[in-house]
């Protein structure tokens, strides 16, 4: 009986095995490409343009940095990279990937492995750099809600946590086209790899 096809093909021509990812090819650009052509929030936000998951990345970095000024600059590409698998298996919002059940979170493991791998990163974070990732992530969450996808500060609170206005005032959120935020997130990487 014939496998099914579990490859896809990359704008840079690499055959991305989705099931047996392989770092050799994973190419930043084909991230860079996807993350910002992929929205958040199924697209359920205002403005003219969807929030791509590269402009949430960007800001997760940000944030992570701002909540953690003095961690090694591998842990800030890691908050770059957090959500990176999203370029070839999209994003679903967090009812929908429990649904979904193991098999999605099994799928962005061996992805994000084969991302880290690529890029210098342990294939597995340590635990306490991966929690203060989840907080930047939720950070962003919260701002993005509030900002953009319509939710009151105590609806996101709930949902989010409760965060100080001093600090979530600093970021806003911007919506821009896709080939801005591409390029953004493809330099903003390079930077973070000149460092290391």
């Amino acid at each position: 009986m014939k496998q099914p096809r579990a490859w896809q093909r990359m704008l840079s021509g690499r055959r991305l095995d989705l099931l047996d990812p392989t770092p050799m090819d994973i190419e930043i650009e084909d991230i860079a490409h996807g993350l910002a052509f992929v929205a958040r929030w199924n697209g359920q936000t205002n403005g003219d343009f969807a929030y791509s998951v590269a402009e949430h990345s960007l800001l997760v970095e940000q944030i992570f940095q701002a909540c953690q000024p003095s961690a090694p600059v591998k842990w800030r590409l890691a908050a770059l990279l957090h959500d990176a698998p999203e370029y070839v298996i999209g994003d679903m919002i967090s009812p929908v990937k429990a649904a979904v059940g193991s098999g999605y979170g099994e799928l962005d493991d061996r992805l994000t492995a084969a991302i880290h791998l690529r890029f210098g990163l342990p294939a597995q974070i340590p635990v306490r750099i991966k929690k203060q990732i989840k907080q930047a992530d939720k950070i962003s969450a919260w701002l993005e809600a509030t900002q953009i996808a319509g939710f009151s500060h105590a609806e996101a609170n709930r949902f989010f946590g409760k965060f100080d206005p001093v600090f979530t005032d600093q970021f806003p959120i911007r919506l821009r086209p896709p080939v801005d935020v591409r390029e953004d997130f493809t330099r903003r990487h390079s930077a973070l790899m000149a460092q290391l």
